[in-house]
């Protein structure tokens, strides 16, 4: 048996928006179940976002704290950001938000993982990559704005990062994804056999 997951689209006998936001919207379908019954579900329709596990030559990652509102909370977490234009290509995306949040550019691009951040009530998708070969960005810093003028930027041992995430002192799901699937491919075939940063992402279809 392999473990995949595979594309699946249900009979949608109805359907609307009954909001739209500056930048993402709600829907409604009328889903057709497999007996036959139909039930509504209401979702968020979201654009897509990268984020960044941006790590030095001293094993640490680039990390930065932010006030997120939903949640109540200033969350520890790594550059991102939303895919503004349809079909934007994903890495250049990343690139921007690593200059935009951290002033910062990187050599070596791989994909780490994609995944679907709340599939239950959300169809926003994310590209998490891993950069390597940091420096300081040229250029002058981006100016921020509302949440972001109040941003903390720091570097953080990966250790010590994994030790948070698992004693449930980090949440956000990008760090968390990012962290730990690092680990993972370090403990496995090892980064060099991560997908490359031009890697097909059936979820956001961009253009090279």
């Amino acid at each position: 048996m392999t473990i995949k997951d595979t594309p699946e689209e249900w009979e949608v006998r109805a359907t609307g928006t009954p909001f739209v936001g500056n930048k993402t919207s709600v829907r409604t379908d009328d889903l057709v179940m497999p007996d036959g019954s139909v039930a509504r579900r209401d979702y968020q329709v979201h654009p897509g976002s990268v984020a960044v596990l941006a790590i030095d030559d001293q094993d640490r990652v680039v990390v930065i704290r932010q006030y997120r509102h939903p949640v109540r909370q200033k969350l520890w977490e790594i550059p991102a950001g939303l895919l503004d234009v349809p079909g934007e290509n994903p890495l250049h995306a990343a690139q921007r938000e690593l200059y935009e949040e951290a002033h910062v550019k990187a050599e070596d691009w791989r994909v780490l993982t994609d995944v679907y951040t709340t599939p239950g009530g959300c169809d926003e998708a994310v590209r998490i990559f891993l950069a390597r070969g940091l420096s300081e960005a040229e250029g002058e810093r981006f100016e921020v704005e509302d949440e972001e003028a109040d941003m903390e930027l720091a570097r953080v041992p990966l250790d010590e990062l994994v030790r948070g995430v698992l004693a449930g002192e980090l949440h956000n799901n990008c760090l968390v994804v990012g962290v730990l699937s690092l680990v993972a491919a370090r403990a496995g075939d090892g980064v060099e056999q991560l997908r490359p940063a031009a890697a097909p992402w059936p979820a956001r279809p961009f253009e090279a």
